[in-house]
């Protein structure tokens, strides 16, 4: 298939957070996941792929309000705001009231590259709607994370994930092998 005929791709990196990523329990391969998605952050821009970063923003006096060191994005992350989109939302999924629907729409793009954090709050709910509203989606792999819970590692929570939303929700992909057109 040549590249004409293939849906624009765009990258979502959903949280990397300053309170999030350097919480104080760690995510789970954090400095993995950060290198993949600056890989890929390098993919996309090589090619000239739109990139939107979205942080979570929590209500006025929480630890990630709007505003506050813990609501940054991590100044590790290739993240350039004069090329790059980014934009704010304050559920689990990046489409509500945010605007992110329609910017997406207005780019013609067609698929999407979705990364970041956390694996089983807001990848998986932005993973299913997006799906929802008829975009193809990629999930990155090796490129979500979250901390372990009571319940279960963190580890088993991105493999339950990873699982559960190939196929009917995504397409499951290694960083390395995403390409972005």
């Amino acid at each position: 298939m040549d590249n004409m005929s293939l849906p624009k791709t765009a990258l979502l990196i959903i949280d990397m957070q300053q309170g999030l990523f350097y919480a104080d329990a760690p995510p789970f391969n954090r400095e993995l996941v950060l290198n993949n998605i600056n890989l890929l952050i390098a993919n996309a821009r090589e090619v000239g792929a739109p990139i939107w970063a979205v942080r979570h923003t929590g209500p006025e006096g929480s630890p990630i309000a709007a505003g506050t060191a813990n609501w940054q994005l991590i100044e590790s992350l290739a993240i350039n705001p004069q090329l790059d989109n980014i934009f704010d939302k304050t559920k689990p999924s990046c489409f509500y009231q945010t605007g992110l629907a329609e910017a997406l729409t207005h780019e013609g793009i067609g698929e999407l590259v979705i990364v970041g954090m956390k694996t089983q709050y807001c990848i998986d709910t932005t993973c299913r709607i997006a799906a929802e509203l008829g975009w193809q989606v990629v999930l990155a792999a090796d490129a979500h994370t979250c901390m372990d819970t009571a319940q279960l590692s963190a580890e088993a929570i991105i493999a339950h994930h990873n699982a559960t939303l190939q196929g009917a929700f995504v397409r499951l992909a290694k960083s390395a092998d995403i390409e972005f057109h």
